[in-house]
């Protein structure tokens, strides 16, 4: 999360000494110090300090992780683990960076599929075709060829 660019300020600021119960929902820029338990969802940016401990299903556009995180974390474009950052839950997101020593205890999932329409299933339709002509073809080439001369 770059710093105090045009559009990248921090709107919401969780203190260290703050406990935030629920759903929190923003479409703005967040900071966690404190304690977050329930779910938490913004449309922008996510920053979670060190010291801060979130008890909840998170999703952001963006996403540093300093701190722990006990929940489901989905970040549409990029994730960086902090070597301090400790993740219980499974991962998907576009983009990840893992600094050395960050730990992740659960299935991560990247790339373009993870958020949107996945092609998964376009992918394995147009390998079906692939096949069935490759298998005709084959199946073609086992007749015996017409004689010319007979």
């Amino acid at each position: 999360m770059p710093g105090r660019e045009a559009g990248n300020e921090v709107e919401t600021i969780i203190a260290a000494s703050v406990k935030v119960e629920g759903d929190f929902t923003s479409q703005g820029n967040i900071l966690i110090e404190g304690v977050v338990e329930g779910s938490l969802k913004t449309e922008r940016n996510l920053r979670v300090g060190e010291k801060a401990k979130i008890n909840a299903d998170v999703s952001a556009a963006n996403a540093v992780i300093a701190g722990e995180v006990r929940g489901n974390l989905s970040v549409s474009e990029k994730l960086e683990l902090e070597p301090t950052a400790h993740i219980f839950g499974d991962v998907k997101t576009k983009i990840l960076t893992v600094a050395a020593g960050a730990e992740v205890n659960g299935r991560i999932s990247m790339g373009q599929e993870t958020h949107g329409k996945s092609e998964t299933a376009e992918r394995a339709k147009s390998v079906n075709k692939i096949v069935e002509k490759v298998a005709a073809v084959q199946e073609k080439e086992k007749e015996p060829a017409a004689s010319f001369f007979g």
